[in-house]
């Protein structure tokens, strides 16, 4: 009995953990405390940047009060006359979050296959409930007349979604979902023309258009007439390859994507379906530009150093020309390595055709720019006896120094490229291995074991060559 009595006097409380009271949708009331209308004057004020619109304006909204703090409120935007929610609304504070209500961009799983083609990654993840989840959904009339687009994914700047005739970047009709110059999301309409920054076009006949950015969450739905176009003209065909990608973008302007995921299989558009797919394999020609930077500063150019360093002694006075055999050693790794690099350099290029953005490419240039001062120094270099010989030893040194470091950095930022969609990272891990092996090789040298210089180099190539390997092994399985 003393139990029941108990019980009886403890409050109940619903917890809403996120924050989002779903239940408020449309009473817009508390659910604590009085649910009586207030009587006196609000503490608050809600204004608007315009009272007039039309379709597709962007109204700001601003919430704001003279003293305290708010600790919570819900806002909705109806028809004049009527209960009827329009619009959506776009976060702007990480205070603040969108709450998914009647009228507001949901993708919807359920409906995949039944009513609508449906494509995500992972495979048949439903946005409403799973994190990480990219989702793109297409809902055709029968004529492809009008198509309903949804899509759904985590970006910085935008979600893109495109139609193409076959699983690589170029003559693909493409859709936007992404950020403008003010943070506010917007809709855009594009045609792929390669690798570099997709061509804009006019929205054209694109309505009901809604959108909503939560938790870094970009979602986007609308309505388009539009022909789909995947070779700069429009198509009769209903069967395409489907893409999902996002990545930052910079004043409105999309950048480089950061993940892409092409459908398996092409898709009728006609016949609603669950659509398959994986994370776009990375193509060859940047596997070979990877190994090739891999192999010229952790291998040949680390090498080269290491026989300036401390093998100068070694078959002292023999040679061929005039030079010794550790100077020709030398000149050949480095030149070797100077070559690698520029050929990984021009595949590179030719391949994106643009700039990529982030801090790898610019560790790539710095690192080339270096690699080529650094012979054009060499080659102007003062005799071995010349009073003035410090400086050229001091600069080809810091040099060096400064091009091994960029080097290591570019290589991290691009494995962490490859590694993108793996979530162990054992390749970058593998690489500090690589970096901590040689650099004890370094500190072992100079702990006056020189007189093991050469067990000191075998165990080095060694365990250079089983790191590399490894590496390489990876960039090819990526």
């Amino acid at each position: 009995m003393f139990l029941y009595v108990l019980l009886s006097c403890v409050g109940i409380v619903q917890c809403f953990r996120t924050g989002q009271v779903s239940g408020a949708c449309g009473s817009m009331t508390p659910g604590h405390g009085s649910n009586s209308a207030q009587s006196s004057s609000a503490p608050y004020t809600v204004t608007a940047n315009r009272t007039t619109f039309i379709e597709g304006d962007e109204i700001t909204v601003s919430l704001s009060a003279q003293s305290g703090d708010f600790e919570g409120f819900l806002l909705r935007a109806n028809q004049i006359g009527s209960n009827n929610p329009i619009g959506t609304f776009t976060v702007l504070d990480n205070g603040t979050q969108a709450l998914s209500c009647d009228g507001v961009a949901v993708p919807s799983n359920p409906d995949c296959g039944k009513t609508k083609v449906c494509f995500s990654q992972p495979s048949n993840c439903d946005p409403t409930t799973s994190t990480g989840c990219y989702f793109m959904a297409v809902q055709a009339s029968s004529d492809q007349s009008e198509m309903t687009i949804e899509m759904f994914g985590q970006a910085d700047g935008y979600v893109a979604i495109g139609f193409s005739d076959d699983q690589q970047m170029g003559n693909d009709d493409i859709y936007i979902c992404g950020k403008d110059s003010s943070g506010l999301l917007q809709v855009q309409h594009a045609f792929s023309t390669g690798r570099s920054r997709p061509n804009i076009l006019s929205l054209g006949n694109v309505t009901n258009i809604k959108t909503a950015l939560t938790n870094g969450n970009i979602n986007c739905s609308f309505t388009s007439r539009n022909a789909i176009s995947t070779a700069s003209r429009a198509t009769s065909t209903s069967e395409y390859y489907l893409m999902i990608a996002s990545g930052p973008s910079s004043e409105g302007n999309i950048q480089f994507h950061t993940t892409k995921y092409v459908s398996s299989t092409k898709a009728d558009i006609l016949n609603p379906s669950l659509v398959t797919g994986s994370a776009e394999e990375f193509p060859a020609i940047l596997k070979a530009h990877g190994a090739l930077m891999l192999i010229a500063w952790m291998t040949t150019g680390s090498i080269g150093m290491i026989i300036a360093r401390y093998l100068k002694g070694v078959a002292k006075g023999h040679g061929f020309g005039g030079k010794d055999f550790w100077f020709m050693a030398h000149v050949s790794l480095m030149a070797l390595s100077v070559t690698a690099t520029a050929i990984a350099f021009i595949l590179v290029f030719s391949h994106v055709r643009d700039w990529s953005g982030g801090a790898h490419p610019v560790l790539g240039c710095l690192v080339m720019i270096l690699s080529l001062i650094q012979p054009i120094v060499a080659a102007f270099r003062c005799e071995p006896q010349h009073e003035r010989r410090f400086v050229f030893n001091w600069a080809h040194s810091f040099i060096a120094l400064g091009i091994k470091a960029l080097a290591v950095a570019a290589i991290f930022t691009g494995l962490a490229l490859f590694e993108q969609y793996k979530e162990d990272g054992w390749m970058l891990k593998v690489m500090g291995g690589f970096i901590t092996w040689e650099a004890l090789m370094y500190i072992l040298q100079d702990l006056n074991m020189r007189a093991k210089k050469k067990v000191l180099l075998i165990l080095f190539l060694m365990g250079n060559l089983a790191f590399l390997i490894s590496l390489l092994v990876g960039i090819g399985r990526s």
